[in-house]
């Protein structure tokens, strides 16, 4: 009986999968899935199952019933299908099939380069992660203030990180963002904080002019004149170049205008060319001025007018008049050069005189000089010099020596002692020496004396006097050498003397 009541139970297994396909189409089975929850009763009906399994042996001829039994039976039966609902759980498995790449992150720094009346130029740096693929570029999108609807203004994605948006309205406000695109999808939008109002940004005309252009501009003759000034002013401003509010001359000045300076050339300037030039930049009624002063020099013509004013021992003196031409610029000063007959050969005697006149000395006695001056400014000396018509004869002139009378002088002194002996304290058996200094005139005899007795030739003792040092050598002494010595210097005018204290010690 027990086997025959299993079978029934895997009787209805094989029909239980014929029923999952219309059941997931209705909703009720989840619902018939909570009743078995609440109802664990439901479990206990296995002793009314005994009796419907004598009744079996009629069910083949019943087999079709079955499934009007399964729901006149829902609580028992629906609980043994309801598993078969949950296997199709493996839906959510594509998941794992589609790895999808992540999005890069947004770029960066985003900001606005230039803004015109119907445009604006945006720039951004690339984002810091762009995923294992690379990114595919970026999306401009814009926005009109007060809407919420984005439009994308390129239509495929581009990779520079620079982009002008064209085609805009005059006067609108809109906002902007950039999205930068890869195959794992587009990312957070980066987006300007502010709206962008498209029109043109007017700059007002400023000339700057460079540093050593505000200053005189010296060039040389012959030299080219090469200026680049740079301006700014937005729109582009009209430049207007003038002298003496008269136009240049396009013969020799040429003016090469570009949207940030203008460029002022010639090719070889001349004396003639020099002059203050004017610089203007207009824009609608706003205007900017400078000035170009430009100064074109050559070296100076000759001094005028030199003369020889004098000559008096090894002495001349001469004098001029500054040139006629000055070769367009200041004279700094004069060169002044002699030149001796009998060499015929030009020195210079005075490098840069400032005045038109000076005094040349340290002439040589006996010799006749020629004198040539050349005028100086700052392109140089003049090509030629105004020579003196005459010469300078430098005479001897008698002079009667007289040697200085110097008196002479007493040089006799007595002697003295510049340097007093000093106390000394030494050990038996090792030299010592005893110094003094003396000076006079004569030279002074030196007598040494020990305790007042005179210290004649002995050996033990070593007088010598070496420019005015006299110094005793006691050699090895004893402590019997021990005592008063004294030093005494004797000349015709005097004597003076000094003494000691020698202590000779035994080491213990």
């Amino acid at each position: 009986m027990t086997g025959k009541t299993t079978r029934p139970a895997a009787d209805p297994a094989p029909a239980a999968p014929k029923e999952p396909a219309p059941t997931p189409k209705k909703e009720p089975a989840p619902t018939r899935k909570k009743e078995p929850a609440p109802a664990p009763a439901a479990e206990e009906p296995p002793a009314p199952e005994h009796p419907p399994a004598e009744e079996q042996p009629t069910a083949p001829a019943d087999e079709p019933a079955p499934v009007p039994t399964a729901e006149a039976t829902p609580t028992p039966e629906e609980g043994p299908p309801a598993p078969p609902a949950e296997p199709q759980a493996p839906a959510p498995e594509p998941k794992p099939e589609k790895p999808k790449a992540e999005p890069p992150s947004s770029p960066l720094s985003l900001a606005v380069e230039e803004v015109s009346e119907n445009s604006v130029t945006l720039t951004w740096k690339a984002p810091e992660q762009t995923g294992r693929s690379g990114l595919d570029g970026y999306i401009v999108e814009i926005c009109k203030d007060g809407s919420t609807d984005w439009t994308a203004v390129n239509q495929e994605p581009f990779l520079s990180t620079r982009y002008a948006i064209q085609d805009l309205g005059s006067g609108d406000k809109i906002h902007v963002r950039v999205k930068a695109v890869s195959t794992g999808g587009a990312s957070v939008p980066a987006t300007l904080e502010q709206p962008v109002l498209i029109r043109e940004i007017l700059q007002l005309p400023r000339i700057r002019m460079p540093r050593y252009l505000r200053q005189t501009y010296v060039r040389h003759v012959g030299d080219a004149v090469n200026v680049m000034i740079p301006f700014q002013g937005k729109p582009q401003p009209k430049v207007i170049w003038t002298k003496g509010d008269q136009p240049l001359d396009t013969s020799r000045i040429n003016i090469r205008n570009t949207e940030k300076d203008t460029i002022f050339y010639i090719r070889e300037a001349q004396r003639s060319d020099s002059g203050k030039y004017e610089l203007a930049v207009q824009i609608n009624g706003a205007e900017d001025k400078a000035t170009l002063d430009i100064r074109v020099i050559e070296p100076p013509g000759p001094p005028q007018n030199l003369k020889l004013l004098d000559v008096w021992g090894f002495n001349v003196a001469l004098e001029w008049s500054p040139p006629m031409d000055n070769g367009n610029s200041e004279i700094k000063g004069y060169m002044v050069q002699k030149s001796d007959k009998k060499s015929g050969k030009w020195f210079t005697a005075l490098e840069r005189c400032t005045r038109t006149s000076c005094t040349i000395s340290d002439l040589i006695i006996g010799n006749t000089y020629s004198f040539r001056v050349f005028a100086e400014n700052a392109c140089g000396l003049s090509e030629k010099a105004a020579v003196t018509s005459g010469v300078a004869h430098i005479k001897k002139t008698k002079t009667a020596y007289q040697p200085e009378k110097i008196p002479q002088r007493d040089m006799m002194e007595p002697p003295k002692f510049t340097q007093p002996l000093t106390d000394r304290t030494t050990t038996r058996g090792y030299s010592t020496h005893l110094f003094c200094c003396v000076r006079g005139f004569p030279q002074p005899k030196i007598i040494w004396m020990k305790n007042q007795m005179e210290i004649r030739e002995d050996p033990k003792y070593i007088a010598m006097i070496e420019q005015g040092v006299c110094s005793l050598e006691i050699r090895k002494p004893s402590p019997f050498d021990g005592g008063i010595y004294t030093c005494k210097a004797v000349n015709p005018l005097g004597e003076a003397s000094v003494d000691c204290k020698l202590d000779v010690k035994v080491p213990q």
